[in-house]
C-alpha cells in the first residue's frame, strides 16, 4: 500500500520513491526560499543512505532560488538548531526522518529562532509548497558554504557550559554508547571524552546502517544491555538516528525506559534550582510527581516538540521535554537534545555519588504502554464522542486528540489514556499509563479494543 506524505509541525515525511520524490525536494526548497525571503539557511542531515542525494538536491535548489546555504553535513538535529541561533540565520532544514525506518526521509523545518516552525508558521510554509517557481537569474544564485567540524564544536561547547565538567571528570565514568550508526555517533563520543569518560561504542559508524530498530525503546537495546554488563559500565546511552532522543540503560543492564530520561533530568535540574516544568500530554506522570515534590509549577502541552517549546517560552520553564526521550533545556537551546540529556545525567551521577540504578529506584515509578492502530478517521471521531459521555465524570483534555485522567473509576484510578493522530506516521497512537503493569495493561486493552470496534 502506498504511504501517505505526512505534513505537520514535525515536518514533511514520506517514503523514498513513493511520496518523497525529487519533485518534492525542489518544491520544498522553493517554498522555504519564499518563506524565508531568500534568506540564509543552515542545512544538515542524518546518516540514512538517501540523505546525501536528498541533501545535495536541496542545497543546490535552495541556491537556485536565491538562498545562501551553510551546509553542516552529518550532524544531530539539535546541532542544526544551535547553528541557526549561533549564526543568526533565517532558518534551517534537517534532512532526517528521525525514528522512522530507513526507507523514509523527511524535512524538519527550523525558524530563525532555532526552534521548529509552529503550527501557524507551518501553515504559511505549506501554502507556498507546490507553487511554480522559476528560480533566480544566473547572477542571483546563493552561495553554498561548508561548516562541518565547527558546528559540532559549537554544539558541544553549548552543552558543556551548562554542567560542571570537572566534577564529572573526577569519576571517569565508563559509558557504553549506541548511536544506531546515526548522526550522533562522532559528536557524542567526542563530548563524552571531553567529560573524561571511558567510552565503549557500538553502532557508532556514520554509515546509516540502522542495525537495530531506529527508536531507542527497550526492545531495540539488547546489544546495549549486554555490552553494559560485559564491560561493567556505569551507564549505557542510546540515541535515535538524528540524536534528538535519548534512552538510558542502567549499570545493572536494565533499560529504564525513554519516559524516564526527562524524569531524571527534571529531578536533577530542579534539585539545583526550582522553576516551571513542561511536558507533552503523552509523557509519564512521574515528571509531574517530581515537579510537585520540588514545589515547581507543572504544565502539559500538545505533542510535538515546538508545542512544548512554545509553552516553555511562555511560562519561562526551567526544563521541559517529551516522554520519547526528548530533553529540552532553555539554558542550552530550545530543542530536544540527547547530548544535553547525557551531560545532565552524568552530572547527576557525579553530584549524588551513586549509581544510575540507585537514582532510578528513588524516582516515582509508573508503567506505560504505547501502541499504534490504523483507524478510519470518521470511526475514531464517533468512538471518541462516545468515550466523552461514558467518562464525563473523569478529567478530560481535548487539546490534542483525547486524554482521560482517571479519578473516579476504581479499576483505572490513578492512571490515564491518550488517543491521538500521529504527527510522523499515518496512524493513531494509543498511550496508557497505570500505577502497576496490570492496571496499565487493563487501561490499554480496554481503550484499544473500544476504538477499533
Amino acid at each position: 500500500m502506498r504511504s501517505n506524505l505526512m505534513k505537520s509541525v514535525s515536518g514533511i515525511r514520506g517514503v523514498i520513491g513513493e511520496t518523497f520524490t525529487p519533485d518534492l525536494v525542489v518544491q520544498t526548497a522553493g517554498a522555504f526560499a519564499k518563506y524565508t525571503s531568500r534568506g540564509k539557511i543552515v542545512l544538515g542531515r542524518d546518516t540514512r543512505p538517501t540523505g546525501s542525494a536528498v541533501s545535495g538536491i536541496l542545497a543546490n535548489s535552495l541556491s537556485m532560488f536565491g538562498c545562501e546555504v551553510i551546509d553542516v553535513g552529518i550532524v544531530p538535529t539539535p546541532t542544526v538548531q544551535v547553528m541557526v541561533e549561533e549564526l543568526g540565520t533565517d532558518g534551517g532544514i534537517i534532512v532526517s526522518a528521525s525514528h522512522n525506518p530507513v526507507e523514509w526521509n523527511a524535512f524538519k523545518l527550523v525558524s530563525s529562532t532555532g526552534s521548529f516552525l509552529n503550527e501557524k508558521q507551518m501553515k504559511k510554509f505549506l501554502r507556498f509548497l507546490g507553487s511554480d517557481y522559476t528560480g533566480e537569474k544566473w547572477n542571483s544564485f546563493g552561495r553554498i558554504y561548508r561548516m562541518e567540524d565547527k558546528s559540532s564544536e559549537i554544539h558541544i561547547a553549548k552543552v558543556l557550559s551548562a554542567v560542571n565538567i570537572e566534577k564529572i571528570k573526577k569519576f571517569s565514568f565508563k559509558v557504553v554508547l549506541d548511536s544506531v550508526n546515526g548522526a550522533g555517533s562522532a559528536i557524542t563520543i567526542k563530548m563524552l571524552e571531553m567529560l573524561g569518560c571511558r567510552v565503549t561504542s557500538i553502532n557508532c559508524s556514520l554509515n546509516g546502517d540502522f542495525s537495530r530498530g531506529a527508536e531507542p525503546v527497550p526492545e531495540n537495546l539488547t546489544e546495549l544491555k549486554k555490552t553494559v554488563l560485559s564491560e561493567n559500565a556505569d551507564i549505557g546511552f542510546a540515541q535515535d538516528p538524528d540524536a534528538d532522543r535519548l534512552a538510558v540503560v542502567d549499570n545493572e543492564g536494565n533499560p529504564i525506559g525513554e519516559e524516564y530520561t526527562i524524569t531524571l533530568v527534571s529531578e536533577h535540574l530542579l534539585s539545583k534550582k526550582v522553576g516551571p516544568v513542561v511536558v507533552n500530554l503523552s509523557t509519564t506522570r512521574a515528571v509531574e510527581d517530581v515537579a510537585r515534590s520540588h514545589g515547581a509549577e507543572f504544565y502539559r502541552a500538545k505533542v510535538g516538540e515546538i508545542n512544548v517549546v512554545e509553552k516553555m517560552r511562555h511560562v519561562r520553564a526551567r526544563i521541559g521535554g517529551e516522554g520519547n526521550g526528548g530533553v529540552i533545556s532553555p539554558e542550552i537551546h530550545f530543542g530536544r537534545d540527547s547530548l544535553a540529556g547525557i551531560a545532565y545525567i552524568l552530572e547527576m551521577m557525579a553530584a549524588r555519588k551513586t549509581t544510575i540504578a540507585k537514582i532510578r529506584s528513588e524516582i516515582p515509578s509508573y508503567h506505560i504502554i504505547k501502541g499504534k492502530a490504523r483507524i478510519n478517521d470518521k470511526n475514531i471521531e464517533r468512538r471518541i464522542g462516545k468515550l466523552k459521555n461514558i467518562y464525563k465524570g473523569e478529567k478530560q483534555n481535548y487539546s490534542d486528540g483525547f486524554r482521560i485522567d482517571f479519578i473516579r473509576d476504581k479499576s483505572f484510578s490513578g492512571g490515564w489514556v491518550h488517543i491521538r493522530k500521529s504527527n510522523t506516521e499515518p496512524l493513531m497512537r494509543i498511550i496508557a499509563e497505570g500505577k502497576t503493569p496490570e492496571q496499565a495493561s487493563l487501561i490499554y486493552r480496554s481503550f484499544s479494543q473500544f476504538i477499533k470496534m
